[in-house]
């Protein structure tokens, strides 16, 4: 990890404030956030941290994107849990229990993340203990995505598990500000594959009949979303406290070139 000088975290804070969960906090809370921070230039294929290792920090990814998961003891198989890209909080839940992490966090591609000192953080976090509830909330929303998740792999077809993760990938989580949800994911289809439990064909094969659908578009390195409606009812009902970007999904479908 190479820290480098510019631009500075403080710079950050309007584009950090398109996460709900940190806009959603006390202007003093954000304000010790990025004053206790630091920027970690990575390049791809480079460790933020690894399983196991200790929970030094909260972080935030600013550009880039990066893969966390871990690898099967069994037969070394990566497995994908999270793609997470700007502007995804990552790392509370160390922080909070101070256990060993429980996943790896590597960069897929060069990135850039905000890295929140844990000493720092908890040293203000004691004179000021009731911001520790909005910690709390930012760990609440992943519970709440892993038990939509268990639910939705036991309940919801494979074309309904996909639609949702793309879902969830342009409007990182559910989490982005009016105006700051994406129309282009760029998730690969391996990665997809992985998080789904299935092969990269299969995956290829939804993706092919959502194009000629005009649901999506597959572009080089990436998917576009051209028209959300479709996608949203393809996923079926989702629990409105993951799917907040209204502006979003109500805006009128992108005609394909």
């Amino acid at each position: 990890m190479k820290p480098r000088s510019e631009p500075t975290p403080a710079s950050l804070l309007p584009a950090l404030q398109t996460h709900l969960w940190f806009a959603s906090c006390p202007a003093a809370f954000q304000e010790a956030l990025v004053a206790r921070s630091r920027l970690v230039y990575l390049q791809a294929g480079e460790s933020l941290f690894s399983r196991g290792g200790p929970p030094e920090a909260l972080c935030c990814v600013v550009a880039g994107a990066l893969r966390l998961g871990s690898v099967n003891p069994v037969d070394g198989s990566p497995r994908l849990m999270l793609y997470a890209e700007p502007y995804h909080w990552f790392g509370e839940i160390a922080l909070i229990d101070q256990l060993p992490r429980s996943q790896d966090a590597v960069a897929d591609i060069a990135s850039t993340v905000l890295v929140v000192s844990r000493p720092l953080l908890e040293a203000w976090l004691d004179l000021h203990p009731q911001h520790w509830r909005d910690l709390a909330r930012l760990a609440c929303g992943k519970l709440r995505l892993l038990l939509t998740a268990l639910e939705d792999n036991a309940s919801l077809s494979l074309e309904q598990q996909l639609a949702r993760r793309l879902l969830f990938s342009v409007t990182n989580f559910g989490q982005a500000t009016q105006g700051a949800a994406r129309r282009h994911v760029r998730l690969p289809q391996a990665y997809l594959a992985r998080m789904l439990g299935v092969s990269r064909q299969t995956i290829n094969k939804l993706l092919r009949a959502m194009e000629r659908e005009r649901v999506l578009a597959l572009r080089y390195a990436e998917i576009e979303i051209l028209d959300i409606a479709a996608l949203l009812s393809k996923a079926g009902s989702i629990d409105p406290a993951l799917m907040q970007t209204i502006d979003f999904m109500a805006s009128p479908p992108v005609k394909p070139a």
